[in-house]
């Protein structure tokens, strides 16, 4: 596969070619995502949707004259900071700060772990997905590094290899308490349901109704920052719980968020108990349960159920009192989809505690403007909002009156993307 046309293929290969004075051998990308059901829900192996987007990370890869690898970004350029890398394969380090350069000597450390012979190349890296706006840019950057390294190196890696090495290089190597979704949505794109309890698998969901909407916010987060005290704060809620519940719940419970049944535990059998638990260790809790709950609800719309009318009752009536506005039901199931995330924005800004002021005025903005659903992405506390809406047109009219509204620092309509794509191999 050689000589692609397309704008940002172009783009990559030119910046490899500026650096490098030579073309690269090797074009390879992987989508961003959308965070679209079961926020904050991987890393506790529950089972979570992704939506791969067409904002994708590209990366140029070819020989090296000597002996270092040399890597290379035109985001970091753009920004003013240190956008060049050097490195010796043998003698690779990964230092505390969250600069690009570290996710890449990861990515190399666990591929040698993993007993890879990685020697030098050169890459250049070029990425649509914002940094820190809650699209996956991180899980995006490891998935589309190893991919081209697997294409370069012939490691004959699949796509679930790919995908876990990138997961084992962010969460063990770097030491950032992620879960799964980033790294497998990136990979596989399209829309998917992923299993974040071994053996770890990916449903691809036949999905492409509706357009999608997303707001940056234009507020930066950390992943690092965030999951650390949430998930704290499950476990100290866990070791109250413990101590007031009967055995048969006991069994399924755990000290660590990681080590609860989830899925077989519901908020009704522990709201007694709850009620003894403080804030905000209960509500860390309850979220993580209402919030299942409400995903095993979409996953059956999406594959042509019958929705819980009383359920979904529950649901409108939860939004209709946080949001204050006039919400129908409906059979329709995109509606039915719409009122999930908003649901669950809902569930994430009262009882996690990751949504902010503004988030919230441009998910209500936005189903007052017609949107079908609204949710923040990502870890929260800044990042970007998805929106859910039936037609172009209607995404259209809700993207220029946001912007209008001068509510987002921008703004734009994405589609549905497939996952890794090697664009050119010159081998």
């Amino acid at each position: 596969m050689t000589g692609s046309s397309d704008k940002y293929v172009v783009r990559v290969r030119e910046g490899y070619e500026e650096i490098f004075s030579r073309y690269p051998e090797i074009i390879v990308s992987a989508p961003g995502r959308i965070d679209f059901l079961n926020t904050h829900q991987d890393y506790k192996g529950l089972p979570v949707v992704a939506v791969g987007i067409n904002l994708r990370t590209y990366v140029a890869v070819g020989r090296s004259v000597g002996d270092r690898i040399v890597v290379g970004s035109r985001n970091m350029r753009d920004l003013g900071e240190r956008y060049i890398e050097y490195f010796d394969p043998e003698r690779i380090n990964v230092g505390k700060e969250r600069f690009f350069g570290n996710y890449l000597r990861a990515a190399i450390i666990t591929l040698r772990l993993k007993n890879y012979n990685i020697k030098s190349f050169n890459a250049w890296i070029d990425s649509d997905v914002p940094i820190g706006s809650g699209l996956g840019s991180s899980g995006t950057l490891l998935v589309s590094f190893i991919a081209a390294l697997n294409e370069f190196f012939d490691l004959r890696l699949s796509r679930e290899e790919i995908a876990e090495l990138a997961y084992v290089a962010e969460h063990d190597v770097m030491g950032i308490p992620c879960g799964r979704l980033d790294q497998y949505s990136s990979a596989f794109g399209g829309v998917v349901l992923i299993e974040t309890k071994p053996p770890y698998k990916v449903h691809e969901i036949s999905f492409d109704q509706g357009f999608f909407i997303i707001f940056d916010t234009g507020i930066r987060h950390s992943t690092a920052d965030i999951h650390p005290k949430r998930q704290a704060e499950i476990d100290r809620g866990l070791e109250i719980l413990v101590n007031l519940v009967p055995s048969h719940l006991r069994e399924r419970l755990g000290m660590r968020y990681y080590d609860v049944e989830w899925e077989h535990l519901d908020y009704d059998d522990l709201r007694v108990y709850l009620d003894s638990v403080p804030h905000p260790y209960s509500s860390r809790i309850i979220y993580t349960l209402k919030t299942h709950r409400s995903t095993l609800e979409a996953l059956n719309i999406l594959r042509g159920g019958e929705a819980d009318p009383v359920f979904m009752r529950e649901m409108i009536d939860v939004v209709k009192d946080f949001f204050k506005i006039d919400l129908k039901p409906s059979s329709d199931p995109l509606n039915q989809l719409g009122v999930v995330m908003t649901y669950q924005h809902v569930m994430l800004s009262k009882f996690y505690e990751v949504s902010l002021p503004i988030i919230d005025e441009i998910v209500k903005k936005s189903l007052e403007h017609g949107a079908l659903g609204a949710k923040l992405s990502g870890a929260g506390l800044g990042g970007s909002v998805v929106v859910l809406a039936r037609n172009r047109r209607s995404a259209e009219k809700i993207l220029s009156r946001i912007l209008g509204e001068r509510l987002v620092a921008g703004g734009y309509i994405v589609s549905i993307d497939r996952g890794i794509i090697v664009h050119e191999k010159r081998r």
